[in-house]
């Protein structure tokens, strides 16, 4: 569905459009750009970049490899596994890539296509195999409305086993290999309760192990990497404390390992006798690492201290080794400590070993792994380098490639050229911008068309990593940039800091200032300039379309969370309770006026806006359609320009858009397509 404004003068056709959405009959009125056979030449150019038929690196768990197949003409992925020899290592994707629908020796545990089949939307939120490799458990949204159903299936017959559990979220784990653990939703979607199912009795029988009545925290479920233990957390914007189970006692259920403390955040896992805890707090912003035997948790002991200009991201345990995600100067680090052996005691960890990297700029993502092994798995791209995965040996400090993505059509990586710069603030704060283009299709003279990317809330990182769609923008002479503003976490927890709450117009300025930089260093011109962000990163798109309209050529806001101040007026809607220590409470009158400065649809005015696209999803529980559809309204009545307005609502999907990897790619072509026809390139 789409609606578009624009003068009746200028409309070469109209017509009326009706779409039933529940009860609601909306009435639409759709325009033709005159970009339909362009859009679908450059969908066909960018579905011609992907190997249809490919499966992922595979991940050895227990007596199996498992991994995710791809078919050729097919939406969505097989789950499968093979058997490993006694003489197998590990084997390559050459290896296990054997023609045939069904592959020698390889078992199809579920084909998300069939699945699929009746639904205009189809996800799977989590896939777990249980310990003794005969069950797994999935979770099943259709609608996108990220409510699932959690069902139980035979590894090898595929039978389903007993009733599936239904109005669950994506929070899943096997309690040994005849029970799982759950977490379910409130009425307005958050995570509150946390339970233990047995298999083969119903629902209704489940025991509550924990529910979480203040309506600012939500709960979290996850399994140690030994496998020894799950973990319910309960999280606010500032605070997270931690539940433990021993899933070879859960008839002892619940005990508490960190404390509900306020401003202290942590995070945990568990290496033989001791609990590994990342801990936050106002002291130790950037984290430390400690940790505590199981038998005390009251004593802690410091293995990593905390730093002032190194944020501890992530940690990730093995039997001999410790693995930390840091972030300093706007980069991922991976540093690897090996840990004394089981059984002696904890010390300070001595400085450990660094992983190299050869982007100046770059994405890094931990992967699953066996906790047993030496071997380091993660993912790796850039803007230029196509997600990789990598086997990290601990023991020697040697990378081996096990998979990079396959990009068809002549991709050469030495075409492209990826850096870093650094904008001045309106503070002076210096902010970090990724950038990358084509160096032999650009002049950066001024002259070159640019798309700059924005988030900012949260503590997100959009860190640089490589999309194969954006290479129809960058061949045709765009430079791609993506602005690390305030309100992320690129630069660490005080980054954030310094752009939430009553520090959120730094965001918006931030991104304002990444752009008058570009233009000043000639990467592009303004009337070149195209900008892009989604959620949150929508809230950005709409903040700075209202304060400086006459910087930009065009404006992508996809799903954004545009009426900020009616939605966190209103208590009984998903998300609002819990996003009050991210924008403020505005039933205080503080934070009511300095949200009502820069909430989008509060600061529409009549003047000139350039042109825009705004997308909803009909079933997003994160930002309602009404809220985007509010600001298009607005806009319509308001802007005093003959600038195309559009607004492309999804019907089958909620905040992620469509499901169907060849659908996104759809919706990536229709976006270029809006976005090149707005610089008359079409």
């Amino acid at each position: 569905m789409a609606i578009e404004t624009m003068p009746p003068s200028d409309a070469s056709m109209l017509s009326k459009v009706y779409c039933q959405a529940g009860e609601k009959v909306i009435l639409v009125f759709f325009k033709f750009l005159g970009t339909k056979e362009f859009e679908d030449k450059l969908f066909a150019e960018i579905r011609g970049r992907i190997k249809e038929d490919d499966i992922s690196a595979p991940l050895r768990k227990g007596p199996y490899y498992y991994y995710d197949r791809t078919l050729e003409g097919q939406e969505y992925v097989q789950h499968c596994r093979r058997l490993i020899s006694d003489s197998q290592k590990v084997p390559s994707v050459h290896d296990i890539m054997p023609t045939g629908p069904e592959a020698p020796h390889e078992h199809v545990i579920l084909d998300e296509n069939v699945k699929a089949q009746h639904h205009k939307y189809y996800s799977i939120g989590t896939f777990k195999v249980s310990p003794n490799s005969k069950l797994v458990a999935y979770a099943e949204d259709t609608k996108g409305d990220e409510i699932y159903k959690v069902y139980v299936i035979d590894a090898e017959t595929r039978a389903t086993i007993g009733d599936p559990l239904v109005g669950v979220t994506g929070y899943l784990e096997w309690a040994g290999n005849d029970a799982l653990v759950y977490v379910t939703m409130d009425e307005i979607l958050r995570p509150d309760k946390v339970w233990f199912h047995v298999l083969g009795t119903e629902q209704s029988k489940d025991t509550l192990l924990y529910q979480e009545k203040d309506d600012m925290f939500s709960l979290d479920l996850e399994a140690s990497e030994s496998e020894r233990y799950l973990f319910v957390a309960s999280e606010s914007k500032n605070t997270r404390f931690n539940f433990y189970m021993d899933v070879s006692k859960p008839e002892e259920g619940l005990k508490v390992l960190t404390p509900r403390v306020e401003g202290i955040d942590t995070t945990v896992s568990h290496r033989g006798d001791h609990f590994f805890i990342k801990r936050r707090s106002d002291q130790f912003f950037n984290s430390e690492v400690v940790a505590c035997a199981v038998n005390d948790t009251s004593s802690t002991t410091v293995l990593i201290p905390h730093n002032e200009s190194v944020k501890i991201q992530e940690i990730q345990l093995f039997s001999d080794h410790l693995v930390a995600y840091e972030r300093e100067n706007g980069l991922q680090k991976i540093i690897v400590y090996h840990l004394p052996p089981l059984g002696e005691p904890l010390r300070s960890l001595e400085s450990g070993q660094a992983v190299s990297f050869v982007d100046p700029v770059y994405s890094v993502y931990s992967s699953d792994s066996e906790f047993s092994s030496s071997i380091l798995r993660f993912s790796y791209s850039s803007l230029r380098t196509p997600s990789s995965v990598y086997d990290y040996d601990m023991k020697t400090g040697t990378s081996v490639l096990k998979k990079i993505n396959s990009v068809l059509g002549g991709f050469d990586s030495a075409h492209y050229v990826t850096e870093r710069q650094w904008a001045p603030a309106l503070d002076g704060t210096l902010i970090p911008i990724s950038i990358v283009y084509r160096k032999d299709a650009v002049k950066l003279d001024g002259s070159d068309p640019l798309l700059l990317y924005g988030y900012g809330s949260y503590e997100i990182c959009i860190d640089p990593s490589f999309k194969s769609t954006r290479l129809s923008l960058l061949d045709r002479g765009f430079v791609y940039a993506i602005a690390h503003i305030r309100g992320g976490g690129e630069m660490g927890r005080q980054w954030y800091e310094n752009g939430k709450l009553l520090k959120k117009n730094n965001t918006f300025t931030d991104f304002i200032a990444c752009a008058e930089y570009l233009v000043e260093k000639k990467f592009c011109s303004k009337e070149r300039l195209c900008i892009e962000g989604r959620s949150a990163g929508g809230l950005l798109i709409g903040a700075v379309l209202n304060m400086r309209p006459d910087l930009f050529r065009a404006a992508v806001a996809g799903v954004p969370f545009v009426d900020v101040v009616t939605t966190m007026l209103d208590p009984t809607i998903p998300l609002t309770t819990s996003e009050w220590e991210e924008w403020g409470d505005p039933r205080k009158e503080e934070f009511y006026f300095y949200m009502k400065s820069y909430s989008p649809v509060d600061n529409v005015k009549s003047q000139n806006y350039p042109h825009i696209l705004v997308t909803a999803g009909l079933n997003d529980p994160r930002v309602m359609y009404s809220e985007p559809a509010k600001f298009v309204a607005k806009l319509r009545d308001m802007k005093t320009d003959d600038s195309i307005l559009l607004f492309k609502c999804e019907l089958g999907a909620g905040h992620f858009s469509k499901s169907g990897r060849f659908e996104k790619l759809q919706e990536d072509a229709f976006t270029y397509a809006f976005i090149m026809k707005t610089l008359n390139m079409i």
